[in-house]
């Protein structure tokens, strides 16, 4: 249980229940109306989807990375046979939320279509001969999936009907994610280099990818404050701004890692995360008591 546990990746869990917060959090303050059961029921699907992702992607890890320090062979086929099982059964969850939304009328054609892109990135992100996770994609696949997403199945879970706060919502939080997951590469990134694993940071080099780690950062505020003049209420934005300072203090340290500086990643990697789940966090609380 241990390792399963180990490998389902808790933060990116608590993000995607954020993010489904988020989608429909916008439908509420729209004043439609939030119905539950698609909602808990996409829920399901959801947190049964993300793991079995996870687990996928270590079960079909190469022969030669170990999935746990000092293991031995039997070992190794032993825990990535309980992966394999637990990926499948996790799988089937997902279907069978599915299903149930099916049969309760509830999925609509822009929400099926949502729906077969979550299946697509499981096989996408974890499955050979895709592997995205092994190849540099696996970080944009995986921000878009909890950024844009998981906000559009859950808002149109609940309505048909487009609306611009959705993208003028989601789009930042996208590179703010895509910030955060590409931090989370640079402490294995000698390792990856030596081993031959590709993560978006070993494809984009360090030199490249701090430019474009502050690009990513300054566009999305930037971006932020461009959504009241498109018609976003500045009292839903603004509490998202009182995070820019630990932007800045993150842009400012990765920089200074980059000259050679003490990389102190216990501070370092929480304040990437907090940069980009604090953001999602004011802005899903904004939704819901608006």
């Amino acid at each position: 249980m241990k390792p399963l546990i180990k490998f389902v990746r808790p933060l990116v869990l608590f993000f995607a229940v954020l993010a489904w917060l988020l989608g429909a959090g916008i439908v509420r303050y729209l004043g439609r109306g939030v119905s539950w059961e698609p909602f808990a029921f996409g829920l399901v699907f959801v947190l049964a989807l993300l793991p079995s992702a996870f687990w996928l992607a270590e079960a079909f890890r190469l022969p030669f990375l170990p999935l746990e320090a000092g293991e031995t062979p039997r070992q190794r086929i032993r825990l990535r046979e309980r992966l394999l099982f637990a990926s499948y059964a996790s799988l089937a969850l997902a279907f069978v939320s599915v299903l149930t939304l099916i049969l309760m009328g509830q999925i609509e054609p822009v929400s099926g279509v949502l729906v077969v892109l979550g299946f697509s990135f499981v096989v996408a992100y974890a499955v050979p001969p895709f592997r995205a996770c092994d190849r540099g994609y696996g970080e944009f696949l995986l921000a878009f999936s909890l950024t844009i997403l998981l906000p559009a199945l859950s808002f149109f879970l609940q309505t048909d009907d487009f609306h611009r706060l959705l993208p003028l919502s989601t789009f930042p939080l996208l590179l703010l994610a895509l910030a955060w997951l590409l931090v989370e590469d640079f402490p294995a990134f000698a390792h990856d280099q030596k081993i031959g694993r590709q993560t978006l940071l070993t494809r984009l080099t360090w030199q490249r990818a701090i430019p474009l780690h502050h690009f990513l950062i300054v566009l999305a505020f930037l971006l932020l404050g461009l959504a009241p003049p498109l018609g976003v209420s500045w009292t839903l934005i603004w509490p998202v701004f009182l995070i820019a300072p630990l932007a800045g203090v993150q842009i400012f340290w990765l920089h200074r890692i980059g000259q050679g500086g003490r990389t102190a990643w216990k501070f370092f990697l929480p304040l990437a995360a907090g940069t980009f789940g604090l953001p999602l966090y004011w802005l899903t609380l904004s939704f819901w008591l608006r």
